[in-house]
């Protein structure tokens, strides 16, 4: 099995329902994960900052609004459980960017 890591977009936007049924959601599908999920994660705080070899800016607009660590044996497993997140069913322009996460 191989380490996934989802993050998560939510376009900017907040999800449709009241924040009890969306927490309610999460922890329905991380339920549905069962031992696949490795670290739940958390939501990313705004305020994100970019650092590069010049300075540090504040990240205006930051796509990522969260991440996860799932096992699936492929890259196509992984995008499967993906597709039951609740960013995907309570955010308009919900995403979830798979990532496969290499061993070091």
């Amino acid at each position: 099995m191989k380490n996934f890591v989802f993050i998560y977009d939510n376009g900017g936007e907040v999800a449709s329902l009241p924040m009890e049924e969306v927490l309610a959601a999460w922890t329905a599908w991380f339920t549905q994960l069962g031992d696949k999920l490795v670290d739940g994660g958390n939501p990313f705080n705004e305020g994100a900052m970019a650092v590069t070899k010049n300075g540090v800016s504040a990240l205006k607009g930051s796509p990522a609004s969260g991440y996860s660590i799932v096992k699936a044996e492929s890259m196509e497993k992984a995008t499967e459980l993906a597709k039951g997140c609740p960013m995907l069913k309570h955010v308009k322009n919900g995403t979830v960017q798979v990532y496969e996460a290499l061993p070091m």
